[in-house]
């Protein structure tokens, strides 16, 4: 059995001024010519291929949005807004593992919580949640002048995962069904340390 992990913008071939263009190409071409081949071109691995958002994880650094909030780091205006999509780091672990056990044979599943968020209304739900400032909001036309050119990517992408066939087929249920309830969850946590 074998677990490919993939960033679930991947789908689309990245634009040439993407830094990412390089690591992109190569991992969009390598589960599906390599993973559950063996040199005779016969299956011989089971595999699932779980596509994956960003994930968070309030026990690591940088795990959460708090330090992009504390460096004020603008987001897009709400007509110009983008989704986003996210999955907590221990249910990314519960789906890795559900996938070995109940994954069918060379899937690809989506992995991800149901949010169903829009970037600026995530970090303003985090802003608030940590009582700190909400971060400014400027249109896409000034967001290059703004913005690095990692980020901007993530910005021009906005799409809202299909995850049917994790919850049937893998038949797993989120501990944390949210961004919301996920980083509600870490920071009440923190207050009874």
């Amino acid at each position: 059995m074998a677990i490919w992990l993939a960033n679930s913008l991947l789908k689309r071939k990245p634009r040439r001024h993407e830094r990412r263009e390089r690591y992109g190409a190569s991992v969009q071409k390598t589960p599906c010519a390599f993973l559950g081949r063996s040199s005779l071109g016969t299956d011989t691995t089971r595999t699932s291929i779980l596509r994956i958002p960003g994930i968070y994880a309030p026990d690591r650094d940088g795990g959460t949005p708090k330090g992009r909030l504390l460096k004020g780091t603008p987001v897009l205006q709400k007509q110009d807004d983008v989704y986003t999509n996210h999955i907590h780091a221990d249910d990314l672990a519960r789906a890795c593992l559900a996938a070995m056990w109940r994954g069918k044979p060379q899937r690809i599943y989506n992995v991800s919580d149901d949010s169903g968020m829009k970037m600026g209304d995530y970090f303003d739900f985090a802003a608030d949640l940590y009582g700190l400032p909400r971060p400014p909001r400027i249109p896409r036309s000034t967001a290059q002048d703004q913005l690095p050119l990692m980020l901007l990517s993530f910005m021009s992408e906005s799409r809202q995962i299909d995850t049917t066939r994790m919850k049937k087929e893998l038949r797993l249920k989120l501990r944390y069904p949210t961004v919301k309830t996920g980083l509600l969850a870490s920071v009440q946590a923190q207050m009874f340390k």
